[in-house]
């Protein structure tokens, strides 16, 4: 097998146009919500240089003429344009790899983007050259009305560096110790109420079911609140958001400050979610209280201050922040669990080995508790590989601040680079038979044996999803607490389910499972 991804490409068409790509222009929705100001615009490749001969910018030509363009997609390659990236994105982009390799460029509507599919790539642009790559990409940039200047997708490298300084200390691993209580109690709660169902072994409606679950574990432990029916609200508003912008990426046309119907709605989520976190700011603001070693998460965040400068966040970063807390848990646990059930449920010998391994390590125990996270490693295993298959953060971007190279390849400064792990995450080079579900992927030795970058659900660098810890640890207690009693088992001719590319991925339909108790 070829060493470099240069050579696994001798096979790929190579384009050399240089022509000038059109750079989406930054719009202004929602200009009540989204207060940063406005953002550059991406731009294409450079113009020639005007410098006299002789300069420095002769030895940068020189440079650049033993450098490839990137290979584009072209209308008659085949695999179509705007309109088949905009009816199926993960068709379209699985045409590309097959056609071109691991990068490769293509511009819907005109703005300039490339897609890299190799862990050496991604490296290099999360870490390696990190600084040379911010989040004013185009993805960010459609989903900036909901976040707005929160960790997930805000542009100001300096603002996020105060913000991450500011709440890192309140994600590690012994803090969230503190709320894997309110994970498992919750779970409890939710198969007690599975059992007072009229017909307790009629097929559930998991994904809607785990979605109410993870919304009320993470507003517990952000508000210490029973939510109630409030979290059907907000779980509403979220999906509603997440197809008017998933729609609006394919195809990012009109302006989503064009009054359209479908963007109307888009403010009346935004707006309903709004409302749900605004409420839970307010009741604390008017309680004040010192912290202590049972505060929440809201509690830590309002007293959290910035070792450089001794000064806190506003009340209207606090209100980004929580309401990207709420909106990262809810589909992080929403999606991938929804998935890991849907796998048990079609591979028993998986599910039974979970079982085993969940009865030996609790013992005549019930419920696991945080203690017990090192001894369910294959639980874990479990919820690696369903994250390799179906991540829920699929894709996200990068904007090249500055011109770079990647393997060869020029990549021109203000280019929108895309990566999706759902492809890196089947990349055959890295994931022998990369559709089937096998958690001994994820043992210790054949970790070690991949590159650390094939293998990417929380991201990676210095942007790595703050809230890793706290997801992973959910994921695991809330799969052991049911798997301790329950099974969740596929209905008699049930279809398969395939997954759906919005701005996150999710099972199109939903999961649909019935439940059985164990013991």
């Amino acid at each position: 097998m070829p060493n470099t991804p240069r050579e696994r490409r001798d096979h790929h068409l190579v384009s050399r146009d240089p022509e000038t790509l059109t750079p989406l222009r930054p719009t202004r929705p929602l200009a009540a919500l989204e207060k940063n100001p406005s953002t550059p615009s991406t731009s294409g490749f450079p113009p020639p240089c005007q410098e006299p001969r002789g300069s420095t910018a002769d030895a940068k030509a020189q440079d650049h003429a033993t450098l490839e363009d990137i290979p584009t997609i072209r209308t008659r390659d085949g695999i179509g344009g705007t309109l088949a990236f905009k009816r199926d994105p993960l068709s379209f982009l699985r045409s590309g790899i097959d056609r071109y390799g691991d990068i490769f460029r293509f511009r819907p509507l005109g703005i300039p983007m490339v897609l890299v599919n190799h862990p050496d790539y991604i490296r290099q642009i999360l870490v390696d050259k990190g600084a040379n790559y911010d989040k004013d990409a185009v993805i960010f940039r459609v989903v900036r009305p909901v976040l707005r200047n929160g960790l997930i997708a805000n542009p100001d490298m300096e603002l996020w560096r105060r913000q991450r300084r500011m709440m890192a200390p309140h994600f590690t691993p012994r803090v969230v110790s503190r709320f894997a209580g309110n994970m498992t109690d919750e779970t409890v709660q939710m198969l007690e109420r599975w059992a007072r169902r009229p017909d307790p072994e009629a097929p559930l409606d998991v994904t809607h079911e785990i979605g109410q679950l993870a919304l009320r574990i993470v507003n517990r432990s952000l508000f210490s609140a029973e939510v109630g029916t409030a979290a059907q609200g907000f779980e509403r508003a979220f999906q509603s958001a997440n197809a008017i912008l998933g729609a609006f990426f394919r195809f990012p046309f009109p302006p989503l400050s064009v009054p359209t119907p479908s963007h109307r709605r888009l403010r009346r989520a935004i707006d309903e979610m709004d409302a749900f976190v605004s409420g839970f700011i307010r009741k604390r603001l008017d309680e004040e209280a010192g912290t202590d070693k049972d505060s929440d998460l809201l509690t830590l965040l309002l007293h959290t201050v910035d070792e450089e400068d001794g000064r806190g966040m506003n009340l209207e970063q606090l209100h980004h922040e929580v309401l990207n807390i709420c909106i990262g848990a809810y589909e992080t646990t929403t999606n991938t669990l929804s998935w890991v059930f849907y796998l048990m449920a079609r591979h028993p010998d998986a599910e039974a080995a979970l079982h085993h391994e969940v009865d030996t390590v609790l013992g005549d125990r019930v419920v696991p508790d945080f203690a017990d996270l090192p001894g369910l490693a294959y639980t874990r295993m479990v919820i690696d590989e369903a994250l390799r298959i179906y991540s829920p953060a699929y894709q996200f971007m990068r904007r090249a601040r500055e011109e770079d190279e990647i393997d060869g390849h020029r990549l021109p400064a203000g280019t929108n680079v895309l990566i999706n792990s759902y492809f890196l995450h089947r990349h055959p080079d890295f994931w022998e038979d990369p559709e089937r579900f096998v958690p001994e992927r994820f043992t210790p030795e054949r970790v070690a044996e991949r590159p650390k970058h094939a293998y990417i659900p929380f991201g990676s660098g210095h942007r790595i999803c703050i809230g890793k810890h706290f997801a992973l640890t959910e994921l695991t207690l809330v799969l052991a607490t049911v798997a301790r009693g329950h099974r969740l088992v596929m209905p008699e001719g049930a279809p398969e389910v395939h997954p759906e590319g919005l701005i996150t991925l999710h099972p199109k339909g939903g999961i649909h499972l019935r439940p059985e108790r164990r013991r």
